[in-house]
């Protein structure tokens, strides 16, 4: 017979982790359709099927909830774990996958970044540190600061045309076709000795 020594933690803890998923996902989605004054935690609360105190627990309070959602860093990992000769491809896939398997492209937060006032400046400022410039980083050649935000400029447009758009053909099109030809125009940008400028 198991005593409640006996158990392990483990299950406790991926309920935690599952929890904040869910609370981070709901709050997610609320932004990208609401000002972040008009969130409540209880908004956020019934999306993500918790208590408004839970959250609290977890995260402090509806500042520190809402600044989680609008960092880039774990996305930014995601997205940038590829090595840069196949990131244009990877990139794509990403954008695709996210869409399809979670409903939602976490970049896509910053196409709402005008609905948010203040807190705006801080979603652009997030983006731009941890997603084009920390591209940039990895970059070689010239212009890599121009570079880095023409290709995710393209991800970004693919994200609005399959998430927002909801265009039928692309989601109709298997990823990997679909990476097979967006992710060379993204590459594109990436490898220097691209198309010279006219």
């Amino acid at each position: 017979m198991t005593t409640p020594s006996d158990r392990s933690p483990a299950p406790t803890r991926r309920d935690a982790e599952a929890t904040r998923t869910a609370i981070l996902k709901a709050a997610r989605f609320l932004l990208a359709r609401h000002a972040h004054a008009d969130i409540t935690l209880k908004a956020v609360a019934d999306r993500a099927g918790v208590s408004p105190p839970l959250i609290l627990k977890y995260f402090g309070n509806k500042d520190a909830l809402f600044a989680r959602v609008m960092s880039f860093d774990t996305d930014a990992d995601d997205l940038l774990e590829a090595p840069l000769e196949d990131l244009g491809r990877h990139m794509v896939r990403h954008v695709l996958s996210s869409q399809r398997e979670r409903g939602a492209d976490p970049l896509l937060r910053i196409a709402f970044a005008p609905l948010h006032g203040d807190h705006g400046d801080v979603l652009r400022a997030n983006f731009r540190a941890q997603v084009t410039e920390r591209l940039a980083t990895r970059l070689t050649g010239p212009d890599t600061g121009l570079r880095a935000e023409l290709a995710v400029a393209a991800l970004v447009g693919l994200g609005v045309m399959y998430g927002i758009a909801r265009g039928p053909h692309l989601r109709g099109t298997d990823a990997d076709e679909i990476a097979d030809r967006y992710g060379p125009a993204v590459q594109a940008q990436l490898t220097p000795g691209g198309p010279p400028p006219r």
